[in-house]
């Protein structure tokens, strides 16, 4: 079995929404087990992180960025990133903000940035926008446009659920096609080397 964690904050239960529908799209995938974990929970504990095969982040955006919540999670991983412990897994992310664009690519990017110091193995979003192919903007998957990982929208004080049914989908595709590429990917984390560091 391949486990997957999906770490996230969710100040409004939007990003914790879409969470949801990954991880459901995920749980479609035979030989797939996963969890939900909250990033405030995580940055006391850190290196529970190991136990898993993959790792999928969840931030709304706030100013650009990932939540201050997010960002302490971070932060708590860095004795990890001297060791080096979560070098070969795979990571992926998603975020959610209340305008179309909202500078979520900026968000996303943290997310990369940061797995890739970690040493870990980056999985975008492949779906095609849909209303290319004549599905309602509202009904398309990847209706926003993003190829570096998930991007939904929810207006501001909204409910929530309260998603385009294009979003819930394209978080289910997302989820999918991440636990379809684990398993066809053989993680080389076990015995990685501590990196030394200059003084």
């Amino acid at each position: 079995m391949k486990k997957i964690a999906i770490v996230y904050h969710s100040a409004h239960g939007h990003t914790e929404e879409i969470a949801r529908h990954v991880a459901e799209g995920m749980r479609g995938v035979p030989g797939t087990t996963v969890e939900l974990l909250q990033a405030a929970d995580l940055a006391a504990a850190p290196d529970a992180l190991q136990a898993f095969d993959g790792l999928v982040w969840g931030s709304p955006t706030y100013l650009g960025g990932v939540s201050g919540v997010f960002k302490s999670f971070m932060d708590a991983t860095g004795g990890m990133w001297r060791r080096q412990q979560l070098r070969g897994r795979m990571a992926a992310g998603f975020t959610v903000s209340s305008l179309p664009a909202g500078d979520k690519q900026s968000t996303l990017l943290s997310m990369v940035v940061f797995s890739m110091q970690h040493g870990m193995v980056w999985v975008g979003n492949p779906v095609l926008p849909e209303q290319h192919t004549g599905t309602p903007y509202d009904e398309a998957a990847n209706r926003l446009g993003s190829w570096s990982g998930l991007m939904a929208q929810a207006a501001h004080g909204a409910p929530a659920d309260a998603f385009a049914p294009g979003d819930i989908r394209g978080a289910r595709l997302f989820g999918g096609h991440f636990a379809r590429t684990l398993q066809r990917f053989t993680p080389q984390y076990e015995g990685a080397a501590p990196v030394a560091l200059a003084a």
